[in-house]
């Protein structure tokens, strides 16, 4: 399992992820942040990226803030090594 943080922009254009925002993963998905309905949305990009199945993925801390904590079960060293590739992307 990996730990890693995300930063959120909710309200965008198109579901996307990529880039680093002061140490985090940015996210940018097109659900408002009403009624977890963003969060919800960050962990099923997270899991189509990362290529594990939803439940794989989940918001452990920050479920209400835009800064979050998510963990991704499954093979550590690659999930990091796509990590990298994600955080210097833009």
């Amino acid at each position: 399992m990996i730990r890693f943080r995300v930063r959120v922009h909710p309200g965008s254009p198109t579901s996307r992820v990529g880039g680093e925002y002061n140490g985090a993963l940015q996210v940018r998905v097109q659900s408002q942040a009403i009624d977890g309905a963003a969060t919800n949305e960050v962990c099923a990009v997270l899991a189509d990226v990362f290529g594990v199945r939803p439940g794989a993925v989940q918001c452990v801390q920050g479920a209400r803030t835009r800064t979050k904590l998510i963990a991704i079960e499954g093979n550590d060293e690659v999930l990091a090594g796509q990590l990298d590739i994600l955080l210097s992307s833009t």
